[in-house]
Order: C-alpha cells, then structure tokens, then sequence
C-alpha cells in the first residue's frame, strides 16, 4: 500500500459570472485594494517616523547612522499599528457603515458592510506580507531580484483581485454543483469548466476547502481555490521505467530538444498576435484619454495579451506533463534566465553592441518561459511519480561531443550543428547537449538535485567571474574531458548515438 502525503493544492476555474454578478466581483476586489493601501498606509507612515527618528539621533547624539538606528531600537523603537489593531478599527468601521446606510438607503460612502470582511482582511495581509518581503530581501534574506519599496495599488493598474476564507468545519466555499461555484456574500457562480475532480476528491474526503482567490485576467474572471489534499506518494510506472532518462535542452529555434532526438517545435505566440497588439496600441495611441473609444480599444488590448498568455500556458502545460508522465527521470539545466534576458545596451562610455539583435533574442527566450518550465516540471514529477534533476548551468553541454566525450574549443551561437574533431560525429547541436544532460544526471551529485531560492550561487569554472549574460560553458582545447561521462559507456542513458 502507497503512503499518502499532506499538500496544499490549487484547482482554477473559468467563470462566467452575470452582468450584476461582474459589477460585484469588480466591488470586492476593489474594497481589497482599498485594504491593501490602507494597511501600507500605516507602515509607510510607520517607516517615516522610524526614519526622523533616525535622523534626529543621528544629529542629537553625534553618532553615525548604525549607532543611530541601535539607539532607536534601544529606546524601544516607533510604535506602528499592528493587524490585529487595525482589524479591530475595521470592526468599528463596519458598524458605522452599516447604521448609516439603515438609516439612509441612499447614504453614499456607506459600502463596507456590503463586503465580505474576509476579503478586506485579506488585502491588509497581502499589505503586510508585501511589507515583509521587502524587509528581508533588503536586509539579503530573500533570494532572487531585489524587491522595491512596496506602492500602492491603483485602479486600472494593479490586478483586480481578492482572496476569501471560510470556516473549514461549515464550508462557505464549495461546489454547489459541477459547474457552479458557491463564494460567501456572492453566491453561486457558474463555472466555464468542470468542477468534476474537485468535486470528486471533496466526496471522497481527500480535499478540504481552505480558500478562494478570485482575480481578472483580461475580460475574464477567474477563480483559484486552494485545498489541503492527501496526495498519493508513487513511484515510476513500468512505461516510465522502460523509458529511463530523458534531457531536456530548453532553446529559441525550439522549444525543446530531447534527448532521443526529437525536437519540440517553438509556436512563437508573441510573434502570432504582435501584429494585432501593434496595431491597437497605434489606434490607442490616437484615441482621447477618457473617451469610450479609449476604453474599448484598452479592453481589447487586455484581451489580446490575455490569450496570448493563455496559449503560451498551453504549450508549457502540454510540454511538462508529458515530460513528466513520460519518464523516469527528467533532466533540465539551471539556467540563469535573468542573465539571459539582460539589456546589451551598455552604457554612455561604453555602448553595446548588436543592441536590437539582442532585444529579439531577449524576447524569444521570454516567449518559450524557461523558468515557468523547470517550476512545473518541479511539482509535476512529484505528481506523476517521475524524479526532476537539475544540471550544473557551467557544464560544458554543448560544446561536448555526446558520443566520445571530446570538447569542442569554441562553438559560436550560428553553428547550429555540432561537429566533433575526434569520432566525426554529426548531429544537431541542441540534441547533442540533451543527450549531454542526460548523461549529467544520471551520475550522483552532493547535496542532491534541487536547488533551493536564495542559496548560494554556483561558482563559475576556473574562476570565471560572476554569471553573465548567457549560460558560459569551458574553453578547453581539443582534448577528452571528464566532467561529462560518456553516454556509449553508460548504459543507463537514454538516446545514445549508434557506434
């Protein structure tokens, strides 16, 4: 019998709400809004203070603005209004809202008992969490990009959403039917899809409704309902196993190149609906702010980004599902997309070179969403009973010969098949680093596969300087290496090439 595990497990759906149903949704997503920017509000002002506070230290006590800050904290800091306090003005406010619009019906102002007080409190989270965040990765706690000085949201920029709770033990969020959604203080809400598996995993008692997060993307609202599930621990099926180890070479011609040869053609979606976006925003560019043209030509313009990020989700889904459920064993490499994507326009004194060549790069890689593929591939495989390896960015996968391990001293960007000098093998140069990657991982490494955010940065080969722009790779001369093993000696890779 297979032991189950305990995960949190998000199921979205397409709705199709009414017209009233809409203006609704619209309402409680911006009454989330107004609670975000109500709770950044007091930090901001929090903040402030803590800074004068600083600064006057730092000129009364004649001391640096380290000893500043220590003096201040010593001193028992500046008090800042804390969620639970703000949560319980909420309450006050509430009341009031709703005696006034008792005693007038047409008192205006008078909205905040309308909403769900859920997905008030929710926003004023979102405005801590937001605050939280920015702290650590100032302070270097946080992994990845440094985050910003948190802003407040505006209306028609920031995402309409907003999130909502329930009692687990009396369910407000459920599915009333397979295709109607019931959310506290709306109702029921049909659905675009089936709510059939949810609806089926509830029934069986593997899934308990813990939220909803409901949001507009383009001229659609969706909902996101997060469940704690009891998901089934597997191992690889026999096809799996029979199938082995595949490598996954991510690239721009195509999307993938596999280690068994084949190649996932790139259905370029940003080049499929560019025209159609190009010449709304030259026809809104025209249009007068404010005009009901304008809104129109915005609305549409929302719409044709939408589905062209609905198409390329399709592709990503479809790609990293049969990766996982096709093998065993998927292997991919750590690529440093944000050093990919890097503007090559340099500066004043010295410019770059090829500027626009490399902003249509740039834009391809984005379009193919390598870092959206290596995250589904992370919690796919754990679904589908397959094991994700993650390959040194630094190995030298392209310019090594699959089949005899020689490496190749330069390979330039438009040779776009790999020549070795030793065995005379030719192939395609993507699949040649597939087959590579393949190899990488079926040879152990310390401390595992995965790589957590905000650990340490592998450090370059041959001390390198930092990670640049695309992922380097050793110059070595034309000799046999061994930091790539050999896939015609190792007879559990997958794709080797005939003798």
């Amino acid at each position: 019998m297979s032991a189950t595990v305990e995960t949190m497990r998000a199921y979205r759906f397409c709705l199709d709400p009414s017209d009233r149903q809409r203006q609704v949704l619209a309402r409680y997503a911006g009454a989330a809004r107004w609670a975000f920017n109500a709770r950044l509000a007091v930090l901001v002002d929090g903040h402030r203070r803590y800074l004068q506070e600083v600064a006057y230290a730092t000129y009364t006590d004649d001391v640096d603005e380290a000893g500043a800050r220590a003096l201040v904290k010593a001193r028992g800091g500046v008090a800042t209004m804390s969620l639970a306090s703000q949560s319980r003005e909420l309450t006050t406010m509430i009341a009031d809202h709703r005696s006034r619009a008792a005693a007038d019906p047409d008192t205006e102002g008078a909205w905040l008992h309308t909403i769900n007080r859920h997905a008030i409190v929710a926003g004023m989270r979102n405005a801590d969490r937001a605050w939280s965040n920015w702290q650590s990765s100032h302070r270097g706690e946080r992994g990845g990009a440094r985050m910003g000085y948190p802003r407040f949201k505006k209306k028609g920029r920031a995402r309409d959403s907003f999130a909502l709770f329930h009692d687990v033990k009396r369910p407000g969020i459920r599915l009333a039917t397979y295709r109607r959604l019931r959310l506290p203080g709306i109702g029921e809400i049909r659905l675009h899809d089936s709510g059939k598996r949810l609806g089926r995993a509830i029934a069986r008692g593997e899934a308990i409704v813990q939220s909803v997060t409901v949001s507009r993307s383009g001229h659609r609202w969706y909902a996101s309902v997060l469940v704690k599930q009891q998901q089934e621990q597997r191992g690889p099926s026999r096809r799996q196993r029979a199938a082995g180890t595949v490598g996954v070479d991510l690239g721009v011609k195509a999307t993938a190149a596999l280690s068994t040869g084949e190649l996932v053609p790139n259905p370029r979606v940003k080049a499929s609906v560019a025209a159609r976006i190009a010449k709304t925003n030259r026809t809104l560019a025209r249009a007068q702010k404010g005009s009901n043209r304008r809104r129109r030509l915005v609305a549409r313009l929302g719409r044709l980004h939408h589905l062209e990020a609905l198409e390329r989700a399709r592709h990503t889904h479809a790609l990293t599902k049969r990766l996982a459920t096709g093998w065993a064993d998927v292997a991919v490499e750590d690529l440093h997309v944000a050093g990919m994507v890097r503007s090559a326009r340099g500066t004043v004194e010295a410019p770059g070179r090829n500027v626009r060549a490399k902003a249509g790069l740039s834009r391809g890689i984005l379009d193919v969403e390598p870092g959206e593929i290596r995250r589904q591939l992370a919690y796919k495989t754990s679904w589908y009973g397959s094991r994700l390896h993650v390959v040194d960015r630094w190995a030298p996968t392209s310019k090594t010969c699959s089949a005899c391990g020689w490496v190749k001293p330069k390979l330039s960007l438009s040779e776009r098949t790999f020549h070795c000098g030793d065995c005379d093998l030719v192939l395609d140069r993507d699949v040649n680093a597939a087959r590579n990657i393949a190899a990488l991982a079926a040879v152990p490494t310390e401390g595992g596969d995965a790589k957590a955010r905000g650990g340490p940065a592998p450090e370059p080969p041959h001390g390198g300087e930092g990670a640049g722009s695309q992922k380097r790779e050793d110059h070595h001369g034309g000799h046999r290496s061994g930091a790539i093993p050999n896939p015609s000696e190792n007879p559990r890779v997958r794709g080797k090439p005939a003798a």
